[in-house]
């Protein structure tokens, strides 16, 4: 934590070859910093356009398949604390977005932060996660609407030929012209500009609110008049016990996976550190509290033992005679396909944008439009990619392997909250082109701590004559006192650079633990006692590290970290620790088949950055400085950094 990379001169560190360029960290970006030959992303959102992708982002058509899965295999009629529990595991996470977000209000969200507090490889890893994530979740998304468009028309077939599904024998694939359609349309209004596509996400994701809100009232009605007979079962509220509730409560977690769509607009906010935590907290209460509200509604009107696993909520009303609203629920269905495929489509260019700024990609990546401000090049490729998937792909498989990309985010994004709040980066990255003031404001520094004062100037001051006491005779004896009392008082106090060295190691530590007794605990196959005793070491990892960064003090700068004045996390460290935990089990649990299909997108990954982001980064010939010495070094250069 806290180390000097690809420095030029003596003094600020050393320079770094190989693997250590990994650990580089970038400067958040400030009024100093602002990119020349750069356009900047248009500023026009506000808290309700927020709102409206947070919601869009996370409402999926899912909701209307998983509460019927949920309550029939774990959790009953407790469906909805459920959802309780897994929304509350997501405002954790949610917190942590909320005060980096605000502190850092700059495209690319995760990738962002961790580039920020953790290093370039692991925010390499994580952008190159991102991009795996948006093109497969947008591919699958849009290759679910046209079988629900088809039932709105009337069956299968309905659709016309250029829209329905057909099977090509040569190449044995099912190819989805609607899917591909729908991707170009979404990616054309995209590129027309951010306030424009927000608009219309906004409507799309009001209809599909209004859907969920008939659901609510029309089953609350329903339910009201048949006396919730999904309530009075001989199983109770708990058929499965609370260990089916929690296991309901781990799989619709990924339910509220899309706010985080939020913080990759970090940029385009007008007001960032007021609106980003406010957008982000709204519109993931308003998806728990539909969440919630659906699930006590539906299965209160059938007993979970007989919802239909396919489609729970047209079945409930259907079942008490109302087989026309299946036609709204399907609508519903559609538009939040719709929402939702806007929300996969709008975070990957953002993505791309940032990591291309910061060097590891190709600049064509970074080009903002002057007219719409919108990162149309980006925009362009990330549809194009999209829609080929979704047009020649069944990508249904492959959609596991969405939750790693987010599940990845979220633990460094916690991870980051507390770097920032133990060790901050107290180093500045500056172009090799200033150094000229680097080095004249570091001579200033050096006189200063060699003690070349206004008293002991010549060019300066008079000189002091030295063989007369200041304060008259001395007393000898009272100055060894005081100086033995003031070395027993510095060898107990906890200095600086020991605090941020724990604190680095404890947060290192606590990985360790998380994950240990995460995979421990979630493989039944290893043998007994090694399992036990890796949940016991990782308990205890874990406890100790709370126990630790409890009692020492955070650090002072971060009260100065990038922009001051927003959201600041509660309960840390205990809020992030928890929040690592309950990710990487989420992790760890997704499967074998999964992993292997991302380790080899992340390998990828690997090669391309060896190859090309490395040796092409912003902090190629950075030279870092003492984070004090910034502003001075501003003043004098004149300039501001490219």
């Amino acid at each position: 934590m806290g180390v000097l990379v690809d420095s030029q001169k003596e003094g600020f560190g050393s320079s770094w070859g190989g693997l250590k360029s990994l650990v580089r960290r970038k400067q958040v970006d400030s009024a100093h910093s602002k990119r020349s030959g750069h356009h900047q992303l248009a500023k026009e959102l506000t808290v309700p356009h927020l709102i409206a992708i947070g919601v869009g982002s996370t409402i999926g058509a899912g909701v209307y398949i998983l509460v019927g899965t949920v309550a029939r295999e774990h959790s009953g009629p407790a469906l909805a604390i459920s959802f309780l529990i897994a929304g509350i595991a997501a405002a954790l996470s949610a917190f942590c977005y909320a005060e980096l977000a605000s502190r850092c209000p700059s495209a690319g969200s995760a990738y962002h932060y961790s580039y920020i507090c953790v290093g370039e490889g692991v925010a390499w890893l994580i952008g190159w996660a991102l991009i795996l994530e948006y093109t497969i979740g947008g591919a699958a998304v849009a290759r679910g609407i046209s079988p629900n468009l088809a039932l709105l028309f009337g069956g299968e077939d309905s659709l016309p030929i250029f829209l329905s599904r057909q099977y090509i024998p040569g190449l044995d694939v099912v190819v989805d012209p609607c899917a591909a359609i729908l991707v170009f349309i979404v990616t054309g209004l995209l590129c027309v500009g951010i306030k424009e596509s927000t608009f219309a996400q906004g409507i799309v994701t009001t209809a599909n609110v209004c859907a969920m809100i008939f659901v609510i009232v029309a089953g609350g009605y329903l339910g009201y008049n048949t006396g919730w007979a999904g309530y009075k079962l001989p199983t109770g509220y708990f058929p499965f016990g609370v260990d089916g509730m929690l296991a309901g409560s781990a799989t619709v977690f990924f339910a509220y996976i899309g706010f985080d769509s939020v913080a990759s607009t970090a940029e385009e906010v007008k007001n960032p550190q007021r609106d980003l935590p406010l957008g982000i907290a709204t519109a993931l209460s308003i998806c728990c509290g539909l969440y919630m509200l659906v699930s006590i509604v539906i299965v209160g009107l059938v007993p979970y033992y007989a919802m239909d696993p396919d489609t729970p909520i047209s079945s409930a009303f259907a079942s008490h005679g109302m087989q026309w609203a299946a036609y709204i629920i399907t609508i519903g269905a559609v538009t939040a396909l719709c929402s939702t495929l806007m929300g996969s489509l709008l975070p990957q260019p953002r993505i791309l944008l940032a990591m291309a700024r910061d060097g590891l990609l190709p600049s064509f990546f970074s080009e903002v439009n002057k007219s719409s401000q919108v990162p149309i090049k980006s925009t362009l490729a990330t549809g194009l990619v999209a829609a080929t998937l979704s047009f020649f792909m069944d990508v249904s498989q492959l959609a596991g392997m969405v939750s790693v990309g987010t599940l990845l985010a979220f633990t460094m994004v916690a991870i980051s909250v507390l770097i920032l709040r133990y060790v901050p980066p107290d180093e500045v990255p500056f172009p090799s082109s200033l150094q000229e003031s680097i080095d004249s404001v570091t001579l200033r520094y050096s006189q200063r701590i060699s003690g070349k004062n206004p008293e002991t100037n010549p060019e300066t001051s008079t000189f002091v004559d030295s063989s007369q006491p200041l304060l008259g005779n001395k007393n000898v004896a009272v100055d060894c006192l005081i100086i033995e009392k003031q070395e027993a008082q510095a060898y107990w106090t906890l200095t600086e650079q020991n605090r941020r060295k724990i604190a680095g190691w404890t947060i290192m530590l606590l990985c360790v633990g998380a994950f240990g007794l995460t995979f421990a605990a979630s493989n039944v196959w290893i043998p007994s006692l090694i399992r036990l005793t890796c949940c016991g070491v990782g308990g205890l990892l874990l406890l100790s590290g709370l126990i630790v960064l409890t009692c020492i003090d955070q650090d002072d700068a971060r009260h100065n970290f990038g922009h001051t004045g927003g959201f600041i996390c509660p309960f840390v460290p205990l809020l992030p620790i928890v929040c690592i935990l309950i990710n990487v089990y989420l992790l760890i649990n997704l499967g074998a088949a999964t992993w292997a299909r991302v380790s080899v997108w992340l390998l990828i990954g690997v090669v391309v950055y060896m190859f090309y982001g490395r040796s092409h980064s912003s902090l190629l010939d950075a030279v870092y400085v003492p984070a004090a010495h910034a502003d001075e070094i501003y003043r004098s250069s004149g300039d501001s950094l490219a």
